[in-house]
């Protein structure tokens, strides 16, 4: 498939979805949205693939909602909700919403923050598995300064990733925030400026060629899940899920790798 506003490519079973306006720091517009949710799925989809990079093209990761959007709906000609309603009913509506689809990716994603990052742009990255930065970048959650609120979610997210009132510092202050002070909250991990794309490609494909595909699978499910979960609830279906690995291909080579002291060969069986 091609896209108008994104990049695709997969190289050593990991697919590189690039945000791909670099001219406007890669600002999100309706056309991004569906895009993105139509490469994420072909990925899905794609059993060459064990796993998702999600990043920017040019000096920036995504600056936000398009300005112009923005200020059609300050004058009055757009409506901000006019991309529909979404489920609400059941435990899959959780990872059906117009970002936290990315949850229910059954592979790992991993956010590669090459550069500034604010508003929709970042919701997007906390919904990604794994966020790195690059060293020096800035993120803001931007809504506060706009006269807007806590979007798509992050009100909910955020405090889970790094604690109410480092939530509230970030959403209430929209202040800038570099990629160093947002690792010492534990929100991404920084990586050098210089060759950023590189490392995030090599940390994405450790994990997908060195890791079972069903195992990455099953355990990003069961950690989204467990957030709706009592303890014994998370315990019992890790107690399911564990019964069922020792009939699989990858348990058998699993163990048979570590013992040969080999490089696996896993199957996703």
């Amino acid at each position: 498939m091609s896209w108008t506003e994104l990049l695709y490519g997969v190289e050593d079973r990991v697919a590189a979805i690039t945000l791909n306006r670099p001219d406007r720091l890669n600002a999100y517009t309706a056309t991004m949205a569906a895009e993105l949710r139509s490469a994420f799925a072909v990925a899905d989809a794609d059993e060459s693939v064990r796993a998702i990079v999600l990043t920017g093209a040019g000096r920036g990761f995504c600056a936000g909602a398009d300005m112009e959007r923005l200020s059609s709906a300050a004058a009055g000609e757009t409506d901000l909700r006019n991309d529909g309603e979404w489920p609400t009913e059941g435990l899959a509506a959780n990872f059906a919403q117009r970002c936290s689809y990315i949850l229910g990716v059954k592979k790992p994603v991993v956010a590669g923050i090459n550069g500034p990052v604010a508003g929709i742009g970042l919701v997007l990255a906390l919904y990604c598995d794994i966020r790195y930065m690059a060293a020096g970048a800035k993120l803001t959650t931007a809504f506060a300064r706009r006269g807007l609120i806590a979007e798509h979610g992050i009100s909910w997210m955020l405090p889970r990733l790094i604690g109410p009132m480092n939530a509230m510092d970030l959403l209430l202050s929209a202040r800038t925030v570099t990629a160093e002070e947002a690792a010492a909250m534990g929100l991404v991990r920084v990586l050098p400026a210089e060759g950023f794309a590189q490392a995030v490609q090599a940390r994405a494909a450790e994990i997908a060629n060195l890791s079972s595909p069903r195992s990455t699978h099953i355990i990003k499910r069961q950690t989204y899940e467990a957030l709706f979960q009592s303890l014994a609830e998370a315990t019992a279906v890790a107690n399911r899920e564990q019964a069922l690995c020792r009939d699989t291909e990858d348990f058998r080579e699993g163990v048979a790798h570590y013992v040969e002291k080999r490089a696996p060969n896993f199957t996703g069986r």
